[in-house]
């Protein structure tokens, strides 16, 4: 968890849901990271939650701050432009979406890990998980597992499709022919349709984000400048590479982890800014919401709404909300 001292209570209120919920079960170990040294209390008050063991590290000051190569005059542009265009937070982001990309898998007390579960403060989840999702991944050959997909704000990325175009036509090796493309174009690739899976939930394998492919493609996304000269956010350069280095079928949709994001619109928390947004959930189904004891309202769901008996209705008895991209992974299926 990517985390500041002063989100400790948005902290313990995820930590004991999750603990609750899941890891009481299985035990597995918790890592925080921060741009600044935690606090003994912080660490204190975190570690008496669980019995699991419990990591502080701190972030290399090269993995967070902006490189100096960067033009800053034109980096403060690009940011007064989003703020002039009223995107949302315009201003923030950078350091931790750059970090997200290509530095938290290299970080000495993440290292010796293969699988990880993103989580971030201030979430709530609504479901008992009674089977291991790391063992799932790996006996069925996932790489890269979400709950919620979203389109990307155009205004941020206005030059990554085509810079990702770019380096496919570099570097074809690392396209997988069974790749989720349809996911993220509507086109064959000539244009991106800003589907993403939104990173604030992700389970995934850190070796891929080890990987030659991966390494390569966020080097050459990092010496355009675009984490700072736009928004390049982790969400969809991480979306946009397992859609394109993996098969189809080594994406997983986790429809049966119940979770709510209460106070962020973005994947991570961004340590040099507080704010407080619209609530993006995701609720089981069905058979799942019954069997994981589920508190959240099925018919109160982003990707999902129970609409039985409607016209629309597809074979797991849901439809799609107006916003979801999860139609757009849906239709790998087919």
């Amino acid at each position: 968890m990517l985390a500041r001292n002063t989100d400790l209570n948005g902290v313990i209120s995820s930590v004991e849901q999750l603990e609750a919920r899941f890891n009481r079960k299985f035990n597995y170990p918790w890592v925080f990271l921060n741009d600044e040294p935690f606090t003994a209390d912080f660490k204190r008050r975190v570690s008496v939650l669980t019995d699991a063991d419990v990591s502080f590290g701190l972030i290399p000051h090269e993995h967070w701050v902006q490189p100096d190569w960067i033009d800053e005059g034109r980096a403060q542009e690009g940011r007064n432009k989003l703020v002039r265009q009223g995107v949302i937070y315009g201003g923030n982001y950078r350091n931790m979406c750059r970090f997200n990309s290509g530095f938290f898998f290299r970080h000495e007390l993440l290292t010796p890990y293969k699988w990880y579960w993103r989580v971030e403060p201030d979430v709530r989840y609504y479901c008992d998980l009674d089977y291991d999702p790391f063992l799932f991944m790996e006996d069925h050959n996932k790489v890269y597992g979400f709950t919620i997909s979203m389109p990307e704000w155009e205004p941020t990325i206005p030059s990554l499709w085509s810079t990702v175009k770019d380096f496919i036509a570099e570097h074809p090796q690392y396209v997988s022919p069974d790749n989720s493309m349809d996911f993220l174009s509507d086109n064959a690739g000539d244009s991106y349709n800003m589907c993403h899976f939104w990173s604030n939930f992700e389970i995934a394998d850190m070796d891929f984000w080890r990987s030659e492919a991966y390494t390569k493609f966020f080097e050459y996304l990092e010496n355009t400048g675009g984490f700072y000269y736009e928004r390049w956010g982790d969400a969809p350069v991480h979306s946009i590479a397992a859609a394109l280095f993996t098969r189809k079928d080594q994406i997983h949709f986790f429809k049966d982890i119940g979770k709510l994001w209460s106070c962020r619109l973005v994947f991570i928390i961004d340590p040099f800014a507080g704010y407080k947004h619209a609530e993006f959930a995701h609720c089981p189904q069905g058979k799942q919401w019954r069997e994981g004891h589920c508190s959240c309202d099925p018919n109160d769901n982003f990707g999902a709404i129970i609409l039985h008996g409607s016209p629309g209705e597809t074979n797991d008895g849901t439809d799609f909300a107006q916003n979801s991209c999860l139609r757009h992974f849906m239709r790998l299926q087919d």
